[in-house]
């Protein structure tokens, strides 16, 4: 189904329908049971500005290649410098997702990668601003636990800019919404609120709760303490 999935959405794609009807397509098949949007209907590409290395030592300088190139083929081997959302400059957020943002309840970041995920996301203009005045408090969930990433790449992105592997180092690069970045809470594993430098996160409330989703049942209370974090009563 993946596979079908990344076949269908590539067709459509190069058929020229935007991002956000091949969404709609696909959720139509799917029924996930909740609406999609996509953050930009626009061409953006996440470049990795990269040092190639032989035997440890500089040889060829800096260079820029797709993310994919350097997480799949290289396996992030090569040291990496900087992270380039190609194209977001250019970009507006989709029909309909400050729309979206503006009229929700609570705002919840995934536990996603906070430089290559998330981070792409807000390199896209008016998402932040967007978040930034929502009516309704933003609450983060820390894609590590332990001081590592459960999966993915997010502790190279995070070495490569410069951000601790830490729960909290990962809230104060999001930064408080009081201070001008987009976070009124952070949820973080169980035992991780204490760990490190930033200990605690100004302006930001800092939860700690179980965060390893093993099961339907631990899944929904991690949801639940997020929405408790943003106000609701759930």
């Amino acid at each position: 189904r993946d596979l079908a999935t990344h076949l269908v959405r590539t067709r459509m794609l190069q058929a020229g329908y935007p991002l956000s009807v091949v969404t709609a397509a696909l959720c139509d098949r799917w029924r996930p049971g909740v609406r999609l949007l996509p953050a930009t209907d626009d061409r953006c590409e996440t470049h990795v500005v990269v040092t190639d290395t032989l035997d440890g030592r500089e040889s060829q300088g800096r260079r820029a290649m797709h993310f994919q190139e350097w997480w799949i083929r290289h396996r992030a081997a090569l040291p990496a410098s900087e992270f380039v959302p190609v194209g977001a400059e250019d970009a507006e957020p989709a029909a309909g997702v400050r729309e979206a943002i503006a009229g929700a309840d609570a705002v919840l970041l995934a536990p996603s990668n906070p430089v290559v995920s998330i981070g792409s996301v807000l390199a896209v203009p008016g998402i932040r601003y967007a978040l930034r005045s929502a009516p309704a408090r933003v609450i983060g969930l820390s894609p590590l636990v332990g001081g590592r990433a459960v999966r993915g790449m997010a502790e190279a992105c995070l070495a490569a800019i410069g951000v601790p592997c830490e729960a909290n180092a990962v809230a104060a690069h999001y930064g408080a919404r009081c201070a001008g970045g987009i976070l009124d809470g952070w949820l973080v594993h169980t035992g991780d609120g204490t760990t490190g430098d930033g200990a605690t996160v100004p302006g930001v409330q800092v939860r700690e709760v179980p965060l390893m989703m093993t099961n339907v049942a631990a899944t929904a209370a991690m949801a639940r303490a997020a929405l408790d974090l943003a106000g609701l009563a759930v």
